[in-house]
């Protein structure tokens, strides 16, 4: 069964437990936080849910706040993550396929729960394509 990391913000909250819910029978999950409606600051979720991606603990996360935006900045700072901001099924899909994201992060204020969870869904199923995309794939790390 595939780990997967999740974490949110505030403005992720209700997302992140009802895909949890949703992926809970098919995927092992690591719920990173946070755990309410109460305001917090993102970072304290996103750095330690995408150093277990990076470190091998989980496979994939999946990150949630209001625009992603945050979410996304945050875990891509990390070396080996890349984190793809998705708010339609084909990107998730193209983020796995073309870019070997590992982390996809979802806009909780601008899509509905359900296109959350395809978005997610498409992003878990979808295999990296490798072939013409490993070498642009290798060049986007600084180190």
């Amino acid at each position: 069964m595939k780990k997967i990391a999740i974490a949110c913000d505030h403005a992720g909250f209700e997302y992140k437990e009802y895909l949890k819910n949703q992926l809970s029978s098919q995927y092992e999950i690591q719920d990173f936080g946070t755990n309410s409606l109460d305001s917090v600051d993102y970072p304290d979720f996103v750095h330690p849910a995408a150093t277990s991606v990076e470190n091998g603990e989980n496979e994939l996360g999946i990150l949630i706040c209001g625009s992603g935006q945050g979410v996304q900045l945050t875990a891509n700072k990390h070396q080996k993550i890349r984190c793809a901001l998705c708010w339609m099924p084909e990107l998730g899909s193209l983020a796995r396929k073309h870019n070997n994201c590992n982390m996809v992060a979802i806009p909780a204020r601008f899509i509905a729960k359900e296109l959350a969870l395809e978005i997610v869904e498409k992003f878990l199923e979808t295999p990296f394509e490798g072939g013409r995309h490993e070498k642009r794939v290798e060049k986007i790390s600084c180190v």
